[in-house]
């Protein structure tokens, strides 16, 4: 299944060795980026296209998240997974001291490394990134475990992430009403020790990211009801914004 490797992301620990940094071409950023290369080698021209985009969308981030941590470093490697369905790139955000967010580009995706980073690079970054704002990371997750609250905060970052840049995947848009009403009785009736690779990527019966998509619905109801953007959204915690849709 193309999502079950995405998993690796959210339960290994990876090793970052052997980085090697790109020139820093904005003298403002905070950011700091870093490529894993053992074995397979990113390109200049596109070291100097992910260095391009990762900065401008910091500056842009920090523009609509003001309270982003100061200092970031963005870790890019290349991958031979099947990421398809993400346009071929996915990333992990860690809270450390500066926090990490590591990404993986897949050299299978159609095009490359060069489309894949033209594709979905900066819808990526921006949903990274919304992570570390709001707290919600591997290490140092400042949210209590369950589904119920997984699918709000990946929620909150698809939805800022397709809001402000004008991109969107459909791996993670919202189903038809009817459908997205059952899957969000279905994630609140959960224990709070549910299965997170069934309901956030693969379920058996077949279904995948349901939490995903779940939340992307729960968002925009409650922006629809509350007359609400993201932003202010990303202020509230995840039962507010349950109220908010009207839950």
């Amino acid at each position: 299944m193309k999502l079950i490797k995405i998993l690796v992301l959210f339960v290994a620990i990876i090793a970052i060795s052997n980085c090697k940094s790109a020139p820093n071409t904005n003298e403002s950023s905070n950011t700091i980026v870093t490529f894993t290369e053992e074995g397979k080698r990113f390109t200049p021209p596109q070291k100097e296209l992910i260095h391009k985009i990762v900065l401008e969308s910091e500056n842009e981030i920090r523009d609509l998240l003001p309270t982003l941590p100061d200092s970031i470093n963005v870790s890019l490697e290349i991958v031979d997974w099947d990421l398809d369905v993400v346009g071929g790139v996915t990333g992990r955000t860690e809270t450390n001291s500066p926090p990490l967010v590591l990404i993986q580009i897949s050299d299978n995706y159609p095009g490359g490394i060069t489309k894949a980073v033209q594709t979905v690079l900066k819808l990526t970054i921006y949903h990274e990134f919304h992570h570390l704002y709001r707290g919600w990371a591997i290490q140092d997750n400042k949210f209590a475990p369950g589904i119920d609250i997984a699918a709000i905060n990946e929620g909150l970052a698809v939805v800022f992430s397709e809001e402000y840049t004008g991109k969107a995947m459909d791996a993670v848009s919202p189903p038809e009403d009817h459908i997205a009403e059952q899957w969000v009785k279905e994630i609140r009736e959960l224990p709070k020790n549910a299965n997170y690779q069934h309901w956030m990527f693969q379920h058996p019966d077949g279904r995948q990211s349901i939490g995903y998509q779940t939340g992307n619905y729960l968002v925009r109801k409650a922006m629809t009801r509350s007359g609400k953007d993201v932003l202010e959204l990303g202020e509230l915690s995840p039962n507010e914004i349950y109220q908010l849709a009207g839950y």
